[in-house]
C-alpha cells in the first residue's frame, strides 16, 4: 500500500527543470474541488494570501489555526472519490502542498499539524511576520532545517520544502543576495527555491534566468496573468522547475463577483 511519503516522493520528482509542475493554487474547498478533477492537474497548492482574503483579513494576519482550517476543508476535498464519497483511504488523492508563510512560532509544530492533514510539502518564507523583518540567513535555514527533521520524525523524509526568499523587496537586496540565499536553502534541504519580487511586480526574466543558472535550475517562479508577464511556455524554456499562481485565480474571481455584483446592485437604483 502506498504512503504519505511515497506521495511526497513524488511530488518531488515533478519538480524537473525545464518541465515544471505548475500549481493552481485554490483556497477553499470549491477552488480544491474544480482543480482537483482537472485532468491536467498533478498536484495542489494552496495560497495564504488568497485564503485570508477569502476569510476577509489581510495575509499577515492569518493565525495558524485559521490557515489550519482552510487546508482542512481542502484535503478533505482531497479525500473523496468521483462519487463524492469519503475514501476509506487516509491517502489524499493527489500531493498537496500548503502555504504556511514563515512557518509561524513553532515551524517544526506547524510541519506535524500539515501532514497531520494529508500535506507532503510547504511553502516557507524567510520574512518574520512577526518583527516586520527579514530574517538572519542563519536563522532561516535553521527554520528549514527544524521543518525537514520535524518531517522526518512523523516518518515523511521526501517532504517537499519550497523556501521562499523576500530579500529582493528588503533594502539593498539584490539577485546575488538571493542566490546566496537559495543556495544555503537547498544546502538545508529545500527541494525549490521561490524568490518573491518586491513590490509585487514579479521577478524579471533576467532575474530568473540568472537565478536558474546558479541553483541548477531549482526555482519556483509566480505567474503573474497579465499581458506583459512571463507565460508557462516561457518559464519552461527559460528552465525553472516550478510555477505556481498564487492568489492570480482567487483576484480573477473577484473581479467577476465584483463586476457582476455592481451590475445587479447598479440595477436596483434605477
Amino acid at each position: 500500500m502506498a504512503t504519505q511519503n511515497d506521495l511526497a516522493a513524488y511530488f518531488r520528482s515533478l519538480h524537473a527543470p525545464g518541465n515544471p509542475v505548475v500549481l493552481t493554487n485554490v483556497y477553499d474547498g470549491a477552488t480544491a474541488s474544480h482543480i482537483a478533477n482537472h485532468p491536467a492537474t498533478k498536484a495542489i497548492a494552496t495560497a495564504s494570501y488568497a485564503i485570508a482574503a477569502s476569510q476577509g483579513i489581510p495575509d499577515e494576519c492569518l493565525t495558524l489555526s485559521q490557515n489550519l482550517a482552510s487546508i482542512r476543508i481542502v484535503a478533505s476535498v482531497l479525500k473523496r472519490d468521483s462519487s463524492d464519497k469519503e475514501s476509506t483511504n487516509s491517502l489524499l488523492r493527489v500531493p498537496l502542498t500548503v502555504d504556511v508563510q514563515d512557518g509561524y512560532d513553532n515551524v517544526a509544530q506547524t510541519v506535524k499539524e500539515i501532514i497531520k492533514l494529508g500535506a507532503v510539502g510547504c511553502n516557507i518564507e524567510d520574512f518574520d511576520n512577526n518583527t516586520g523583518h527579514l530574517r538572519s540567513l542563519p536563522a532561516a535555514v535553521k527554520r528549514i532545517q527544524y521543518a525537514l527533521e520535524a518531517a522526518r520524525e512523523v516518518g515523511v523524509p521526501d517532504f517537499v520544502v519550497n523556501a521562499r526568499t523576500d530579500v529582493l523587496g528588503s533594502p539593498g537586496g539584490t539577485v546575488q543576495d538571493a542566490i546566496e540565499r537559495g543556495k544555503a536553502f537547498l544546502e538545508a534541504g529545500a527541494c525549490t527555491v521561490f524568490v518573491w519580487g518586491p513590490g509585487g511586480r514579479g521577478v524579471s526574466s533576467a532575474e530568473i534566468k540568472e537565478l536558474v543558472a546558479a541553483l541548477g535550475g531549482k526555482v519556483n517562479v509566480k505567474l503573474v496573468l497579465k499581458d506583459g508577464f512571463l507565460t508557462v511556455p516561457e518559464l519552461k524554456a527559460i528552465g525553472v522547475a516550478r510555477i505556481s499562481v498564487g492568489p492570480e485565480l482567487w483576484r480573477a474571481a473577484m473581479g467577476s463577483f465584483k463586476d457582476t455584483a455592481d451590475r445587479l446592485l447598479s440595477s436596483c437604483e434605477k
